[in-house]
């Protein structure tokens, strides 16, 4: 059998991929890439398409077993990598054969290491995606998260090219990070002192922050209004419950919600938020549309090449 076998899977290792577009309605939420700058470089450093799937990585000692000849790449937290025992570089592609040994060690930045392999693994889709959901209970490998023994299909590739991320567009993960904030929803149901406190204060991530949502401590916002019809929640909503304590809505959140929400994080700074550890220090900082719409598609061109 050609592909990887997973000797070690780690505690929480899944398959993801940009994720399930234009589903919302059946209740069916986007899933996908917590961190797309590092998921996009990782497939760029392969030739890969944005949306060939990688494996996402939270915790250290995975080990995987190759039997293929293929090339991978390894993006995201800063981590040890190696190869037979060997260290390797991360943000870089590594030629690797049949009976190579695979290792992710100690993580010491950020929270997401990316795996990709050339062409992707070979995993049927569901709804139009190999991004695994787990509340959902599809996608990747039996819908849930890879185990010891699992075995990943890949025809493997001999195409080797030896490509770099330059040193300067690696990100550095500190643990205090501004986040860029749209104000929309129910913006206006907020008092302007209300408004001024969620602008000015920082905020610390509890341990309740998953693929789903950041739960927030620090002040809390009061809301004229507290409980709405439910609607649509957009990637990077802000909701605010009775407790007045902030969540940030991610890539698995419910898809409709009644919490009054007081704007949304830019989507490429909630990438930057899926590298931060409980602990960390938020603050929050407005953001025109005009100017985030500038942001956004200067991010997207950073992978046109």
């Amino acid at each position: 059998m050609r592909g990887f076998e997973l000797v070690k899977a780690g505690i929480y290792t899944t398959i993801q991929d940009k994720g399930r577009f234009s589903y919302m309605h059946l209740g069916v939420t986007n899933s996908g890439f917590m961190d797309e700058y590092g998921a996009n470089a990782c497939n760029k450093l392969l030739d890969n398409t944005l949306e060939t799937n990688l494996l996402e990585i939270l915790f250290s000692g995975v080990v995987i077993k190759s039997h293929v000849d293929t090339s991978i790449a390894i993006t995201g937290a800063k981590c040890e990598f190696f190869i037979n025992g060997v260290l390797k570089n991360c943000w870089e592609s590594h030629k690797i054969n049949v009976g190579d040994e695979l290792k992710i060690a100690k993580i010491y930045e950020g929270q997401r290491v990316y795996l990709g392999v050339k062409g992707g693994f070979d995993v049927p889709k569901e709804f139009g995606s190999n991004a695994t959901s787990i509340k959902e209970d599809f996608g990747g490998l039996n819908g849930n998260k890879l185990k010891n023994g699992d075995f990943l299909y890949h025809q493997g590739n001999f195409n080797f090219i030896k490509r770099r991320w330059k040193k300067e567009f690696i990100p550095k993960y500190e643990k205090q990070l501004t986040l860029r904030v749209l104000l929309s929803y129910q913006c206006d149901s907020f008092e302007k002192e209300e408004l001024e406190k969620f602008f000015s204060n920082s905020y610390t991530i509890t341990p309740d922050f998953n693929s789903m949502a950041c739960k927030l401590d620090g002040e809390s916002i009061d809301c004229t209004i507290s409980n709405l019809v439910s609607e649509a929640i957009a990637y990077g909503s802000i909701q605010i419950p009775k407790d007045g304590k902030p969540i940030i809505l991610l890539k698995e959140r419910q898809t409709i919600g009644g919490y009054p929400k007081i704007g949304t994080v830019l989507n490429i700074d909630c990438y930057k938020l899926a590298q931060m550890k409980a602990g960390s220090k938020i603050k929050f900082e407005k953001i025109e549309h005009k100017q985030a719409r500038k942001k956004a598609i200067k991010f997207l061109k950073t992978f046109s090449f």
